[in-house]
């Protein structure tokens, strides 16, 4: 089949999140299954030309913004990668040669609706004149949540035979992040006021870009089994709740994967000595190794570890909630994250009051992240909600035992040790109490070496690479190309 995938961000070339790890992954998991894949991106200031092989392709493409015309060159790379992929990127330096993709951290920058208008409008006419005509066409999350409508509103690309028979998919990534700018925003995108109602664009009187995605698109997606059902309840919708329901037999949950060649404990150069499940002795020189990159002391406690952002979503409260009792649970901790400042900042002043059982690193560092996940023995991932996470799946393919809330993608990854299958700790209650009595009952087990190692071993050996994803994605899309289901326009 001949897919194209529009987004905002794509691994190796830019990643701020997991879009960027999926962008990276499936499409490359999608050809070596003979799939034909075109990306469309925007050319970001941080992706240098030179040193990813970008090259002109002769064409540019415009949408009408704001009552002008906005022009982006188009140009091409193959991706990095096993499969074959070839990359679109969308050169509009006004648009997307900024600090920041989405913002600053002052706030979101304030044209952004154009911004990603013009992303999804533009991304389809380069698709139509660098690319073959497509069976698919793939967008993720809200930025590009509005490819669906203009591929199916008349005045747009909905008669335009280029696109005859395309079906339109659209995955959402996280669903709290849904692009919602107010009503007057409509006009100059050059989008009718006949499609602002509550069956369209319309969102408690704003415009919402993922709402659009989800309305216009033949099928949906995201990225766990247990968050497609979450999504469907009131708590876990953020106001979606009635299109999701209605959308129901419409909507799948796909596990996101790893590249497994990527993340190999067996083949990372960041590591100081690479290990596998058959050789966990070696594990421990990162252990050591890490500690005294962190300047954590060699104290015979156990290393807990932390990869994330510094987000309410991800449980951060849970974790500071911990520290009256810090000390007495018996760990040392790594941190290695950004996020909000007032996080961040929390964080510094845990490390200040609990120096030599706290080490952190604000911001993101790919080598101390495969560091941590390496020397760590623990893996804490105590998120209030989750669509999918791949920070567990990377713990248990190091051999950090994952301690997760049961919620989304951890739900569906990691089995609780009290089963037979068991690989790691799985609490329910989002409290700093529940938490700790998940990390209380992981001492435990530390404490007894031979289970540990066989919890480790089996976690090293779960399977959570593309392949078996990338199926469903195929198997997903050729279900929807033989029933095509014609929702009326709204």
């Amino acid at each position: 089949m001949k897919v194209w995938m529009v987004g905002t961000e794509m691994a190796p070339y830019a990643k701020v999140g997991g879009l960027g790890d999926v962008l990276g992954a499936l499409p490359q998991a999608l050809a070596r299954i003979g799939c034909e894949v075109t990306v469309i991106l925007p050319h970001l200031a941080s992706i240098d030309a030179a040193r990813w092989g970008l090259s002109p392709t002769g064409v540019s493409v415009r949408a009408l913004i704001d009552g002008q015309w906005q022009t982006a060159e188009v140009l091409e790379a193959n991706a990095p990668g096993t499969g074959r992929v070839r990359v679109l990127f969308l050169h509009h330096p006004a648009y997307f040669h900024r600090e920041g993709l989405y913002g600053t951290p002052a706030g979101d920058f304030p044209d952004n609706a154009q911004r990603f208008a013009f992303l999804c409008y533009a991304a389809l006419e380069a698709g139509a004149r660098c690319a073959p005509q497509p069976d698919v066409v793939h967008s993720h999350d809200w930025q590009a949540g509005l490819v669906p409508f203009f591929l199916k509103a008349p005045e747009h690309y909905g008669s335009d035979p280029r696109f005859a028979g395309a079906v339109r998919v659209h995955t959402i990534h996280n669903l709290s992040y849904q692009g919602l700018f107010p009503a007057e925003v409509l006009p100059r995108l050059g989008i009718s006021w006949a499609y602002f109602h509550h069956l369209g664009l319309e969102f408690y009187g704003l415009v919402n870009f993922l709402k659009a995605g989800l309305v216009y698109a033949d099928v949906l997606t995201t990225v766990s089994p247990t968050y497609a059902r979450e999504i469907q309840t009131f708590d876990f919708a953020w106001g979606l709740h009635g299109v999701l329901v209605e959308r129901a037999a419409d909507l799948h949950g796909i596990l996101n994967g790893i590249d497994d060649r990527s993340w190999d404990p067996g083949n990372d150069g960041a590591l100081v000595q690479q290990y596998s499940r058959g050789d966990l002795a070696a594990r421990k020189h990162n252990t050591r190794a890490l500690r005294a990159e962190l300047g954590l002391p060699r104290d015979g406690r156990p290393l807990a570890g932390v990869v994330n952002r510094l987000v309410q979503q991800k449980g951060i409260d849970l974790l500071l909630g911990l520290e009256p009792r810090l000390e007495g649970l018996g760990l040392q901790w790594a941190i290695l994250g950004s996020g909000e400042t007032g996080y961040e900042a929390a964080v510094v002043d845990l490390v200040r009051r609990h120096p030599g059982t706290v080490a952190a690193r604000i911001g993101f560092d790919d080598g101390v992240a495969r560091r941590i996940y390496a020397g760590s023995d623990l893996f804490c991932m105590p998120s209030l909600f989750e669509p999918c996470g791949l920070g567990q799946m990377i713990a248990l393919r190091y051999g950090s035992i994952p301690v997760v809330r049961r919620t989304g993608g951890l739900a569906d990854t990691v089995r609780d040790v009290a089963t037979p299958e068991g690989v790691g700790f799985v609490f329910e209650e989002p409290s700093p109490a529940a938490l700790e009595g998940a990390l209380e009952r992981a001492r435990a087990l530390l404490a007894n070496p031979s289970r540990t190692a066989a919890v480790r071993r089996r976690g090293m050996a779960m399977d959570y690479s593309w392949n078996a994803s990338a199926g469903r994605y195929l198997e997903v899309y050729r279900q929807a190309a033989g029933r095509r289901p014609h929702r009326p326009l709204q």
